[in-house]
């Protein structure tokens, strides 16, 4: 068994299939899912795992070249806005419809519990050379 980083097997699993460029859709328990992508659930119930605690967990597996969020994260969840504008200071922000039309190309989606609106985020995979 692992004993450092992301335990989860499905998880682990299909982080490590990501390539330059992939897609991995973090987002809340409300957002919808698009049939496609490879869907990785760490809902447990409302609220946990948080939307910081899987991103901040995604972000030391990852390299992260560029993120997509919803505009109306920003008047709909403050919180959500600062954390996502300290992790990922490039960030682009269209309508949340765009988001969701943008999840369907998503490689991996993965949904938390976390149940405050707009918790939402699109990351697209660097290399790490």
């Amino acid at each position: 068994m692992k004993k450092a980083g992301i335990l989860n097997r499905h998880l682990s699993g299909a982080l490590a299939e990501l390539g330059h460029g992939d897609g991995v859709l973090v987002c809340d328990a409300g957002m919808p899912v698009p049939d496609g992508p490879r869907v990785v659930d760490l809902a447990f119930r409302a609220g946990v795992p948080s939307f910081a605690e899987v991103l901040d967990g995604l972000l030391a597996e990852l390299v992260v070249e560029g993120a997509t969020a919803a505009t109306e994260v920003r008047e709909a969840n403050a919180e959500c806005a600062t954390l996502l504008d300290l992790r990922l200071p490039d960030l682009a922000l269209v309508p949340h419809e765009r988001l969701k039309e943008l999840s369907a190309g998503a490689r991996l989606i993965v949904r938390t519990g976390e149940a405050r609106p707009y918790a939402n985020v699109l990351l697209r995979c660097g290399v790490f050379f």
